[in-house]
């Protein structure tokens, strides 16, 4: 949680951001992740000072846990003084103890950001799902909050000015806002109409040009002029010297071919990041197998 210092800015951890995707779709399955089409609703976790705050925090973890459809968890919340936003116990259940810092007795709008990162990572742990290290593993708990519908809470809770900063989570607030593109392009669901954070708002446009972006890069239809003439260059180079055929770094697809095989290219899918591979014959429609994503390309 920063409080009060430098808030970290831009994509730093924009790789794992995009395996944590994959992830979630490997692991729900795309009918799955379908079913969360319906974000948390701002007026199911509002918390205002009149509010009890103990009532009001296990009423903000049961709609939570319900969210997340785990109706057999039992969130027990309390507060004390700690370094981070918010700690849980991944026991065995149904009971979680989570703990919650201190700072939220006073800013208890807040609180529904903390537990929906903290819930996210019991619904995590019951599948079994995780990443190696603690850092990607909470890139991957933030990832899929976000992606599920309950952390953009998390980006609102992002507050910046002169005097003052606040942010939740692992990811930065253009990291939060490119997931929540994602999610929005998928579901068609405009999150920014929730925000109270002018810059959660601006986080958010960032990160939804960059989610753009993914969907006009070579070799699909939408790409721009620059990136079709690039891509013509590369593919002439590829067929030119097809043993020395690969990936460059700074674009995202890149070319193989199998012994006197057809040449084929590789690309990510722009919705769940999975890698797709297609021959290089002019117009194809590729289907993503994970996402079931129709792509037009341009091989």
């Amino acid at each position: 949680m920063a409080n009060g210092g430098p808030v970290e800015h831009g994509y730093p951890h924009l790789e794992t951001v995009r395996d944590a995707v994959t992830a979630l779709y490997r692991r729900l399955s795309y009918d799955t992740v379908r079913t969360f089409s319906v974000s948390v609703a701002p007026a199911d976790v509002a918390f205002c000072d009149t509010d009890d705050l103990h009532l009001g925090a296990q009423r903000v973890a049961r709609e939570m846990v319900r969210h997340y459809r785990l109706p057999d968890a039992r969130l027990i919340v309390g507060f004390r003084e700690m370094t981070h936003a918010a700690n849980v116990e991944l026991a065995a259940g149904p009971e979680y103890f989570v703990e919650l810092n201190d700072r939220f007795r006073t800013h208890r709008r807040d609180i529904g950001a903390a537990l929906a990162h903290e819930v996210a990572h019991v619904y995590l742990h019951r599948l079994g799902l995780s990443f190696p290290g603690t850092r990607d593993n909470e890139i991957l708990t933030d990832t899929a909050a976000t992606y599920l519908g309950a952390g953009w809470l998390l980006l609102d809770a992002f507050r910046e000015d002169g005097a003052s900063s606040q942010k939740l989570g692992y990811l930065t607030p253009e990291e939060f806002g490119y997931v929540l593109a994602k999610r929005s392009l998928l579901f068609g669901e405009d999150p920014s109409v929730w925000f109270t954070s002018a810059q959660a708002y601006t986080a958010y446009g960032k990160g939804m040009t960059l989610a753009r972006h993914d969907e006009q890069q070579p070799p699909l239809t939408a790409a721009g002029w620059a990136g079709r003439r690039r891509y013509a260059r590369d593919r002439r180079h590829a067929r030119e010297h097809t043993a020395r055929a690969g990936a460059r770094q700074e674009v995202p697809y890149s070319f193989t071919a199998d012994g006197h095989g057809p040449l084929r290219v590789s690309f990510p899918c722009p919705t769940c990041h999975q890698r797709i591979r297609v021959p290089v014959r002019g117009r194809v429609r590729a289907r993503c197998g994970l996402c079931r994503t129709v792509l037009e390309c341009d091989t």
